[in-house]
């Protein structure tokens, strides 16, 4: 039986959208649905009971977090593998069956992700090198506008592999995968251990897809399967100081940035291409 767990924050409508196609996607497959609610509304239960009564629901008054909300769903999950999904995605197709047979037919690898589309259908970057200061550097200050910033950024996500069609591209393991969209295997995830709950928003998910590289576990981006993001840049880099001391979410993301560097200390290996 296949797991989905769908992480939520405010956003009933792309939830009622995501489970939709889930419903539609998974009607031949056996699973179940855990959906894991910060800062839950009343809306939102209300809808899960009216419109999707079998799913099942884990609420919090208040907002916990990525780590959080995904290690409630672990384990609260019964089956394998595990599809963890944002609520503001859109499976398509046979997204979930040919990630599932994926991971079925390669044993070392412990977690695989789908290509991400905008709604125009166009590519958003979700495979990537691990982070080091000058990406972090060149992603939120000026120096991103620079010959030096782009050269960096370039390679971060990937640019330097990319080939045209990216849909026809084969699967390869990359250093870490965004956490909208992934499946990992229930073995792999139980050996790696749960998401650090110490990274709020922001690097939960490249600290835990290194855990699984230094486990010994995989990690592949696998650009033929396709899942659509529903996803507002919330946090624009304005390149300056003053976008890092006034804009919230800059905020976090160097925070948690300085928090993952502090626990893996500047070193960056690279396991994937």
């Amino acid at each position: 039986m296949l797991s989905v767990l769908i992480n939520h924050y405010r956003s009933p409508v792309a939830l009622k959208l995501c489970l939709r196609s889930i419903r539609e996607t998974l009607a031949e497959t056996p699973h179940e649905v855990i959906v894991s609610d910060s800062a839950a509304e009343r809306e939102t239960g209300r809808m899960l009971r009216s419109d999707f009564p079998e799913v099942h629901y884990l609420e919090f008054a208040r907002n916990v977090g990525f780590a959080k909300l995904v290690n409630a769903g672990l384990r609260a999950a019964g089956g394998d593998p595990l599809l963890i999904l944002n609520a503001d995605t859109v499976l398509i197709e046979n997204t979930a069956k040919t990630l599932a047979q994926f991971l079925q037919a390669h044993p070392d690898v412990g977690m695989v992700g789908p290509r991400l589309e905008y709604q125009n259908g166009s590519h958003q970057p979700s495979a990537f090198r691990f982070y080091t200061p000058a990406v972090i550097a060149a992603r939120r200050t000026f120096f991103g506008r620079t010959p030096w910033g782009r050269r960096v950024l370039e390679r971060f996500m990937l640019r330097d592999i990319l080939s045209e069609p990216i849909a026809a591209m084969a699967a390869l393991p990359v250093d870490w995968l965004m956490g909208s969209a992934f499946m990992v295997r229930r073995k792999a995830a139980e050996e790696v251990g749960e998401l650090d709950e110490r990274f709020f928003l922001y690097f939960e998910d490249v600290d835990w897809c290194r855990r699984f590289w230094e486990r010994g576990y995989k990690v592949m981006w696998f650009p033929s399967a396709r899942v659509v993001h529903v996803h507002a840049q919330a946090s624009r880099k304005r390149g300056a100081l003053f976008d890092i001391m006034l804009n919230p979410l800059t905020r976090i993301h160097v925070t948690s940035a300085v928090k993952y560097f502090r626990k893996h200390g500047l070193a960056t290996p690279h396991y994937g291409v």
